[in-house]
């Protein structure tokens, strides 16, 4: 079943029939075996036969703080190294791609995290920026995985490649997050046959396009979660970006007003405007 998110408003929609469920987000989905307890409670909630999912929604996260994982397939490995080589760096990523510990940081807040249909920022003090394309995690306060999301964990390569210890600035500003369109809460745990896709238009025409499947991650959902749960709680669960492995090549770089669009089986499609302001 899937969760939308619109200011007060959340519907939950499950065998094509959407549900009104007026109650706190935080409430709602901060559950274990929130799957099975969804399903006991919508028989008792009223139909809305006019919800329409072709329509903006605000990302679906109220208390949730959003976290993310770096350098997770291959393909970001020899990113990250290119781009950090010339500043000493690129040794950094490499050790941590074979590592036991994983890269792990922190990405957004909620009020600054953006959702489907909405507005993603590149830095005006940046000039090669990329959106990285990942499946996104629902944990609970618990630490059990209970769903999942689109993410697009927007980056600004250029200051990243200038000194590794730059990363916060590289990945954490005003909009530099989008989540959405909903939360994906299956029965089982989400498969490694999974495509994620991006497409990069501009001008109506596409400029970019990639697929990739789950089974090319290097570390399972999992273990991301078990280490960042280590030292940290989360009193409404929070999301956690697993990596990409779509990265565009190095003469690319997003231009405001282009159109970003991620899509993942079993979740839907997250469609993001890119701009400066």
């Amino acid at each position: 079943m899937k969760l939308y998110r619109r200011s007060e408003r959340i519907w939950i929609l499950y065998e094509g029939i959407a549900y009104r469920a007026d109650r706190d987000w935080d409430g709602l989905v901060n559950r274990p075996g929130l799957y099975h307890l969804l399903l006991q409670e919508i028989g008792s909630l009223d139909i809305d036969s006019d919800f329409r999912t072709d329509l903006p929604f605000d990302a679906p996260a109220l208390g949730q703080e959003i976290w993310a994982s770096g350098v997770t397939y291959l393909r970001s490995r020899e990113a990250r190294m290119a781009e950090a080589k010339d500043a000493g760096g690129g040794d950094f990523y490499d050790r941590v791609y074979h590592a036991e510990r994983p890269e792990i940081f922190f990405k957004s807040t909620s009020a600054r995290a953006t959702g489907h249909l909405g507005e993603v920022r590149i830095r005006r003090d940046s000039h090669w920026n990329v959106p990285e394309p990942e499946l996104t995690l629902f944990v609970c306060s618990e630490g059990s995985i209970e769903g999942y999301t689109v993410g697009n964990d927007m980056s600004s390569r250029s200051i990243e490649g200038e000194n590794p210890l730059y990363l916060p600035q590289a990945k954490t500003y005003d909009r530099s997050a989008a989540i959405g369109p909903c939360l994906w809460v299956p029965e089982a745990p989400v498969s490694e046959d999974t495509r994620i896709s991006l497409s990069i238009s501009r001008d109506d025409a596409t400029v970019f396009s990639d697929t990739i499947v789950l089974s090319r991650m290097k570390r399972r959902p999992e273990e991301l979660v078990r280490w960042l749960f280590r030292e940290l709680s989360f009193p409404c669960g929070c999301y956690l970006m697993t990596g990409t492995g779509i990265v565009p090549p190095d003469d690319f770089t997003l231009h405001a007003g282009d159109t970003v669009r991620i899509t993942i089986d079993g979740i839907g499609t997250l469609q993001n405007t890119v701009t400066l302001q």
